[in-house]
């Protein structure tokens, strides 16, 4: 019996984290928003790549991220 490893989306920028859309045991499509971020006084919604289900999130609205750094975790 194989595991499935999460899936990760990781922010691409230092940003702030505005809000965060999914919360674990969500069910997430290919596009949809997971967060939405603020650098530089513009807004960036952060998608999913492909669809699943939010295993974990790693940020809260208020906090700052780093290039890198994990958003939210899915599993396939």
């Amino acid at each position: 019996m194989s595991r499935r490893t999460p899936t990760t989306i990781a922010a691409e920028m230092v940003a702030n984290v505005m809000s965060v859309g999914v919360q674990p045991g969500d069910t997430v499509a290919a596009g949809d928003t997971v967060v939405l971020l603020e650098s530089m006084k513009m807004e960036i919604p952060v998608l999913a790549e492909a669809p699943g289900t939010v295993v974990a999130v790693k940020v809260a609205a208020g906090d700052v991220v780093q290039e890198g750094d994990i958003l939210v975790e899915l599993s396939a």
